[in-house]
């Protein structure tokens, strides 16, 4: 199997960080990493934004869980409850990948899907445990999601695509079992 191969099949969602911070060389590498990603028609309708501010990851993760705690279905907010009431389960540092909307409406989030995975793998393969995070996406949901775009100097036009938490695993788990069924070849 070969290195890339070894990353993929290896990697695993981390749910709990200590508190060190990537290094600033890591983190660009990563970033980097992120901004390679192809896009449709190399419209790279994406920025990276490293935040290592944990006050303000902090707050938005508070501002999350309070959009959640006020969804009728309880469903999630309590799955994050049981898993210790932190959306970013602590991490030291994220990822947010702003994205702008593209034509045909939705192509951007092919894009950010695939700079993500690139985000991720980069991050694996440097020894820093991450997790897909879509639940960055609620604290730009609430009353304070124009501050936090300001805090975090998101472009004019941009959203929030997606979110990366980073940092150096407390705890480590074996990567999911794959589901053979879920492949069909045909011919």
């Amino acid at each position: 199997m070969n290195d890339t191969l070894k990353i993929i099949a290896e990697r695993f969602s981390c749910r709990k960080f200590t508190d060190q911070i990537p290094g600033e060389k890591e983190l660009m590498a990563i970033a980097q990493a992120g901004i390679q990603a192809p896009s449709g028609m190399n419209r790279q309708h994406w920025h990276v934004i490293i935040v290592k501010d944990k006050s303000i990851i902090d707050e938005m993760d508070a501002e999350g869980m309070k959009i959640l705690a006020s969804m009728e279905n309880k469903a999630m907010y309590e799955r994050i409850m049981e898993r210790g009431g932190k959306l970013f389960y602590n991490a030291p540092c994220m990822i947010v990948v702003a994205i702008k909307e593209a034509f045909p409406k939705g192509a951007e989030l092919i894009d950010c899907g695939i700079a993500a995975q690139n985000i991720v793998l980069a991050a694996s393969s440097l020894g820093v445990a991450n997790m897909h995070c879509g639940f960055a996406g609620l604290a730009f949901a609430g009353s304070k999601g124009p501050e936090f775009k300001c805090r975090l100097k998101f472009p004019a036009g941009y959203e929030c695509g997606m979110g990366i938490l980073l940092g150096y695993a407390a705890e480590t788990f074996p990567p999911h079992l794959p589901n053979q069924e879920k492949i069909t070849i045909i011919g």
